[in-house]
């Protein structure tokens, strides 16, 4: 298993054989509607579109997990598997084989399977996708905003975890991004082996009011500590962007 960030919500996952293009944002800018006051996201560091992908990987049907102009400048042949929000988008822009997921639904490609879980409620009535991959005796478990399906307490013991590990916060609101005692209870349930942080912003050049308004809360030294005072043998990574984190299968 080989993962590697993208910077903000993007991923490039290689499970088996199959490589996997994850929320991809990689054209223009990122905004949310015509707001640039509100936010605004540029990357630093232009990166291509990685070739050679088996398929798309769309969480939300939010910009900064379907970005319609890097969906735009995608091959519309390759395969999308989608929140249902997320697949709408995509089979508005033509691509060819698109696969939506609501909660539970399982969808099999080569010796990788793809379960989608309940995510984030963006609105009433738009429910949003987490995702368990599992390929021969790996399995990874996605969720870019924290928000984990109950169902979790149920599924076996997971190896990796991408999801945020620290909770970001809005005065007033409270956490948008949530981890801190939510991971931590995420890890009881899965016990994996690794949770990576996701959502980052890495070197990305960030404009408008709303980051100014965001702060995180705690640090990642002191969840760890919780974690390991409940005997949890976890590890908690922070991602280097555009470095390939490697998971060797075990024999």
């Amino acid at each position: 298993m080989q993962l590697t960030w993208l910077e903000s919500n993007t991923w490039l996952w290689e499970l088996g054989n199959t490589r996997i293009l994850v929320d991809p944002w990689f054209v223009g800018a990122l905004t949310f509607g015509n707001t640039p006051w509100l936010f605004q996201a540029e990357r630093s560091h232009p990166c291509a579109i990685p070739t050679d992908v088996d398929f798309i990987l769309l969480s939300q049907g939010l910009p900064d997990h379907c970005h319609e102009p890097t969906l735009r400048a995608c091959d519309r042949a390759l395969p999308v598997i989608a929140s249902p929000s997320a697949a709408k988008v995509a089979q508005a822009l033509g691509f060819e084989s698109v696969i939506a997921l609501s909660s539970h639904q399982i969808h099999t490609y080569r010796d990788l399977t793809i379960q989608a879980t309940k995510g984030a409620s963006i609105n009433p009535g738009q429910q949003e996708n987490g995702y368990v991959l599992r390929c021969g005796n790996q399995t990874l478990y996605y969720e870019p905003h924290g928000c984990h399906d109950p169902w979790l307490r149920t599924y076996s013991k997971v190896d990796v975890v991408i999801t945020p590990l620290l909770d970001v916060c809005l005065p007033i609101v409270g956490a948008i991004l949530k981890g801190g005692k939510t991971a931590l209870k995420l890890g009881q349930w899965l016990q994996p082996k690794v949770m990576i942080t996701t959502a980052g912003n890495g070197t990305l050049r960030l404009e408008g009011w709303l980051p100014r308004l965001l702060s995180v809360r705690g640090t990642l030294e002191e969840l760890q500590v919780s974690f390991q005072q409940l005997g949890l043998n976890t590890r908690l990574v922070e991602p280097v962007a555009y470095t390939p984190f490697v998971l060797l299968a075990e024999v």
